[in-house]
């Protein structure tokens, strides 16, 4: 997963700095990339009309969205975002063995 800030400075930095912050503190650097970005192109292939903007890519399923514009969210929205994101990755993952789903379904294949 990637996660990129898009904006000007000194916005988009405060954003980057504090998503950054929570990344560390849930552990998720190893998993998740961050950059920084004033790509005009960028921007308008996501609608982004407010900086700073923070955005979510997930190569893997051809997959961008913007997920906060126009605001730096406190570190605790950040951190509940990123959280639900990476269970709901872990849950899909575990959802894809087997035919039959994962076992936390019913589906059997543990």
């Amino acid at each position: 997963m990637k996660i990129v800030i898009i904006g000007s400075t000194p916005l988009r930095s405060d954003l980057f700095a504090r998503t950054s912050e929570v990344l560390e503190e849930l552990g998720l650097t190893d998993i998740v990339n961050i950059r920084e970005s004033d790509d005009e192109a960028y921007k308008l292939e996501l609608g982004i009309t407010e900086n700073p903007a923070l955005c979510i890519e997930e190569e893997s399923i051809d997959f961008k969205d913007v997920i906060f514009q126009g605001i730096i969210p406190e570190k605790s929205e950040i951190k509940s975002l990123l959280i639900s994101i990476v269970w709901w990755e872990e849950i899909s993952e575990d959802a894809s063995c087997g035919s039959g789903g994962c076992g936390s379904c019913g589906g059997g294949c543990h």
